[in-house]
């Protein structure tokens, strides 16, 4: 089929119309982050270190929704143990894990950005982490996404303070910094 001379204007505007789409989608855009950056392991800064009964006391663990996160806390258990003396499976045994240096379970053979991080397991600490496992500590073997929503993290971070606690005050006591 052939067009006639003057019948390509329709076909020129709507080249036109996908270059100036093509150059608007070139553009720079804003890549200013909307909050403060993320928290990260090289972050983290100074931590005020507590047994988990002060924690538990502290918004936002002292009105998390228990059932929500005694339900989220079946994520954990598939790779990890949270009773005292149970071993290791596919991570390391979370029990007493509040106040312990991270890559601290004995007899876990953690990654080397584990092993060589240098912070306590803290809510804040766990938070950060539970958000985004690799952007928090570049390196960890952790095979999981991360949780997005700041509610289902505290309501997580609360049964396992409740389901992990040793009752004793933490090794690490007072604050630490990196």
């Amino acid at each position: 089929m052939k067009r006639k001379a003057g019948n390509d204007r329709p076909y020129r505007r709507l080249a036109w119309l996908a270059g100036l789409v093509t150059l608007a989608a070139c553009g720079e855009r804003d890549t200013a982050p909307a909050g403060p950056p993320p928290l990260t392991a090289a972050t983290l800064g100074d931590q005020d270190i507590k047994p988990v009964a002060v924690y538990l006391r502290e918004a936002p663990y002292a009105t998390a929704d228990a059932a929500l996160g005694d339900r989220l806390l079946l994520q954990c258990r598939s790779c990890h143990n949270l009773e005292a003396g149970a071993g290791h499976t596919l991570g390391p045994n979370l029990h007493g894990m509040f106040g312990r240096r991270v890559g601290g379970a004995p007899g876990f053979g953690y990654t080397r950005a584990l092993s060589e991080a240098d912070f306590v397991w803290t809510p804040r600490a766990l938070d950060a982490w539970l958000e985004f496992p690799q952007r928090f500590l570049p390196g960890n073997a952790m095979a999981w996404p991360g949780m997005r929503n700041a509610d289902d993290r505290a309501a997580l971070i609360a049964s396992l303070m409740r389901r992990t606690d040793t009752g004793e005050a933490p090794a690490s006591g007072g604050s630490t910094g990196n």
